[in-house]
């Protein structure tokens, strides 16, 4: 199409546009030489021509879905004439994989990082109080409301201390995959680098026992970790100041650091996405994408998640899978997902939220087809289950909801010390003990919530710059970031209510 035209053709052999801004019923389209057949938001889709009923409808070259009837030239597609449909992808494992051009170390960018005793490095360093049961929740909130930046004041390499509770800890069956995912997500917080130190906080009488979390984690305590059981200290307000004392000795320790330059080698990324809209497949998510393939080549690591939003664009993974053993893992991952939501009313039937659809997004396979974009291009190096050690570089899988802050959660707990959020609604995030840089699909909704955005993507519908330019402003936003640059979601304090294990089991 013209730069003037109001439309996006994403691919010769695309059936339908997108709109860069609303059009008017009656609205001639020079380029296709016919008018608008509706009104149409935003982001939304029209047909570029006739689509018989029963046909594939594509974007990107890919199928979202079946036409549910005849669609004239011209018309608005979405929910009320795309069906979605199931159809049979070959996983092609391995066909797509192209080797990465590696940087050698010394030529890759640097950020200043907190480099921990073992080698670990930091890009936030926080105090941690983890809640083994939702019983010692409140006694860990109350400690953690007790260190206001007034007393913290004299620590200020300190950046917090921050509570991560939660609703669980007893009430569920053990032995069980719920437990052991449950466990592996709290030892991933307890051994996160940007945590300097953590008290871990229990009743007593709780499944989740504390003595038996960390010896069956491999947890050591001593001045890092340390343990407080609320039957043991004489209740709630006694628990309360010996939490309190036990973090008053941690400061002077936490506070004794300094940044030093290393390779964002040392830069694991979540990768999240939510209020997604039609945008976001054309901007956010390709240009942070792009961004990850700079990342891959400077030896960092790129976690995608959400495998319910993968669903339908998973052989696009596959065949980039590094062997097929990977490749796998990924469809096992999937079929696994299809047989825990059987009958329930997720996102495994196509349906989006009501924001996707607003937006533009007619169903799960369209949403796929934006978010699997996140991961740029590189090889998919490892698939990984949720909140499991992530120990590969480059490009990597992590299975987990679609649930953001749960998804976020499980993506921290595997290792990642930032996180990249696109949004195309609006979506406010913060993830404590990592930074969180939001990106903004399209310059109404950026200018709109600026207090929450920090990188507007919609510059590339408005011309301004490409996709690639903006995956390298992405990538030095991240090195900044990473060097102690405060993202918006942490002025406005965001990240004390997003901690989210996963829970996979019934409440006993």
């Amino acid at each position: 199409m013209t730069s003037s035209s109001p439309l996006i053709r994403l691919h010769p052999t695309d059936n339908i546009l997108v709109a860069k801004a609303a059009l008017s019923l009656g609205q001639d389209l020079p380029d296709l030489g016919l008018k608008v057949r509706a009104q149409v938001p935003a982001g939304h889709k029209i047909a570029a021509a006739a689509i018989a009923a029963g046909t594939p409808v594509r974007k990107y070259n890919t199928v979202i879905g079946m036409a549910a009837r005849d669609i004239a030239p011209g018309e608005h597609v979405h929910t009320h004439n795309l069906q979605f449909v199931e159809f049979d992808r070959d996983p092609h494992f391995c066909e797509d994989v192209t080797p990465v051009d590696y940087l050698p170390e010394t030529q890759q960018a640097t950020f200043l990082g907190i480099v921990r005793d073992d080698g670990r490095v930091a890009t936030r360093n926080y105090i941690g109080i983890l809640s083994s049961v939702n019983c010692s929740a409140t006694v860990c909130r109350k400690i953690a409301e007790h260190f206001t930046a007034e007393r913290l004041a004299p620590f200020p390499n300190v950046d917090g201390v921050v509570a991560f509770t939660h609703n669980t800890g007893c009430g569920m069956s053990t032995p069980s995959l719920n437990f052991d995912v449950f466990r592996r997500t709290l030892a991933g917080y307890a051994k996160h680098a940007n945590l300097a130190a953590v008290l871990i906080i229990g009743l007593g009488c709780e499944r989740n026992q504390v003595g038996d979390l960390l010896s069956s984690q491999s947890l050591a305590t001593g001045p890092t970790l340390v343990p407080l059981i609320m039957q043991d200290t004489a209740g709630t307000r006694a628990s309360i100041q010996a939490g309190v004392d036990a973090i008053t000795a941690m400061l002077p320790a936490a506070n004794d650091v300094k940044r030093v330059a290393v390779s964002a080698k040392h830069l694991s990324i979540g990768l999240q996405c939510g209020g997604s809209d039609g945008f976001s497949g054309i901007t956010a998510n390709p240009a942070l994408g792009a961004a990850m393939d700079i990342l891959v080549r400077h030896g960092g690591t790129a976690i995608l998640s959400e495998t319910p939003e993968i669903y339908g664009v998973e052989h696009m993974l596959t065949r980039r899978a590094m062997t097929p053993a990977v490749g796998q893992k990924l469809l096992d991952r999937l079929a696994w997902w299809k047989e825990y939501s059987r009958g329930q009313s997720g996102q495994m039937n196509g349906v989006v939220v009501a924001g996707n659809q607003a937006g533009g997004i007619a169903n799960i396979f369209e949403k796929s087809l934006g978010s699997a974009m996140k991961g740029g291009t590189t090889p998919l190096q490892a698939v990984y289950e949720y909140a499991e050690p992530i120990d590969q570089h480059g490009f990597v899988f992590m299975d987990s909801p679609g649930f953001d802050p749960c998804s976020a959660t499980g993506q921290i707990a595997s290792g990642a010390n930032l996180i990249c959020f696109t949004t195309g609604r609006g979506s406010m995030f913060g993830a404590k003990p990592v930074p969180s840089i939001k990106l903004a699909s399209n310059t109404p909704m950026f200018e709109k919530l600026r207090d929450d955005m920090d990188i507007n993507c919609g510059v590339v519908v408005d011309g301004a710059c490409t996709v690639a330019e903006l995956g390298e402003d992405i990538f030095r936003e991240i090195l900044d970031v990473a060097s102690g640059k405060r993202t918006r979601s942490e002025e406005l304090g965001l990240g004390d209510n997003e901690f989210v294990p996963w829970s996979l089991g019934i409440v006993t």
